[in-house]
């Protein structure tokens, strides 16, 4: 597998067959709107969820977009790639020489949640990014390791004045609740892409 990241690579057809999923999955709840990524293949997956569920795309979101892997984007797993690794970070890889920081992605991520929160409060907002983006964003919101993110998979976290909480990680109920739709009220359904 290639590494993306901000690569501008358009959805292919097993991600619009996952949008589709993502709809139903989607339809349960009760949303306000959706923001996506500027990257054509979130931006086409948030088109995809929108029309499904007769909601609209209000915004695309630049700091919500993959990481930046540097010289690592468009190389697979063998010696090129294995050479430009460095060791650390968060989650003990601290990624490529070139590339954007861990601590970048999350803190750039998680600023953009907070932002949607603060000027939407209550609101029920779809937030359609990428997976790694989205993995060490919960990560520094949560002060916890998150493993990997399903592509259009369902996660749910909301923000409550300062302290964010994981309700749903790809598509796990994580918080006991007679009525989630109820309990939702803030960010973010993320369908990665």
């Amino acid at each position: 597998m290639r590494i993306q990241g901000l690569s501008d690579i358009p959805l292919n057809d097993t991600g619009r067959a996952q949008a589709a999923e993502a709809v139903g999955h989607l339809a349960d709840y009760d949303w306000d709107f959706i923001v996506s990524s500027t990257l054509s293949r979130a931006a086409e997956t948030a088109d995809l969820i929108a029309d499904g569920l007769g909601l609209t795309v209000t915004r695309r979101i630049p700091e919500i977009v993959e990481r930046n892997y540097g010289p690592a984007e468009g190389l697979s797993a063998g010696p090129e790639l294995d050479a430009l690794r460095i060791d650390g970070g968060p989650t003990g890889n601290g990624g490529f020489i070139g590339a954007e920081s861990e601590a970048d992605v999350a803190a750039r991520g998680l600023e953009a949640l907070r932002e949607l929160a603060v000027a939407h409060p209550g609101a029920r907002i779809i937030v359609v990014s990428h997976g790694t983006l989205i993995r060490l964003t919960l990560m520094k919101a949560l002060g916890e390791f998150v493993g990997t993110i399903t592509n259009a998979a369902l996660t749910v976290a909301s923000l409550d004045d300062t302290d964010w909480s994981l309700q749903v990680l790809n598509g796990e109920v994580l918080t006991a609740t007679d009525d989630l739709d109820n309990d939702l009220d803030a960010l973010d359904a993320v369908p990665a892409r």
